[in-house]
């Protein structure tokens, strides 16, 4: 069975390739170019980083004002990197220069049917996906910030994935992402996860 660092070792290569083909296009990547920037993202740059999540909108999973996560990287989103089930960051629809968490509650092909009689059912189409809180108390349309509010959203505007939560100084731990999510992340959360660092960014 691979060991923890082979897998994170794989899971940074593949990751720098899709950074890559993202970046510079499906060609070659035997390149000058190419080859430096997998160097650098496999030997040198990190498959996480820290972001604080404020708002009840993921109480809670999240903490009941919010919490300081730690994301994995997901350059390119679609249905083969990003799961239903999976807690993950995504620019705000109505602010792009803002980021929300949410979790994934489906894809393309997904048949979305209203529990009010008013709307009428519709299939998610190509590159949408849908979000939502995971504050149940929070009213549909009204004070939950999700996808009954503003629709579908395109998945390549999701840039990553939570995996680790600090709510406070003694609370903190994995966040509940899917099987495939929680299998593929193991290693990054075993190689990368800092709670001292966390914790010291971490805002009450």
């Amino acid at each position: 069975m691979p060991s923890t660092f082979s897998r994170y070792f794989a899971t940074k290569f593949k990751y720098s390739v899709s950074l890559y083909r993202k970046t510079y296009g499906q060609g070659p990547i035997l390149t000058a170019k190419g080859l430096d920037t997998i160097f650098r993202n496999v030997f040198i740059e990190k498959l996480t980083f820290l972001h604080y999540n404020k708002g009840k909108e993921m109480a809670p999973t999240l903490g009941m004002s919010g919490g300081t996560l730690l994301v994995r990287k997901i350059p390119a989103a679609d249905p083969t990197k990003v799961y239903v089930g999976d807690v993950v960051v995504l620019k705000d629809p109505k602010s792009s220069d803002d980021y929300i968490v949410r979790r994934l509650a489906a894809t393309e092909g997904y048949e979305m049917v209203s529990s009010d009689d008013k709307d009428e059912p519709f299939v998610l189409e190509k590159d949408e996906c849908w979000v939502v809180c995971d504050n149940e108390e929070l009213k549909p349309k009204q004070e939950a910030y999700d996808s009954r509010t503003f629709g579908p959203v395109n998945i390549t505007d999701i840039i990553g994935r939570a995996i680790y939560c600090l709510r406070s100084a003694v609370d903190h731990g994995p966040v509940y992402n899917s099987d495939f999510s929680a299998e593929e992340d193991a290693s990054v959360l075993a190689m990368e996860l800092d709670v001292d660092e966390m914790a010291r960014t971490h805002r009450e």
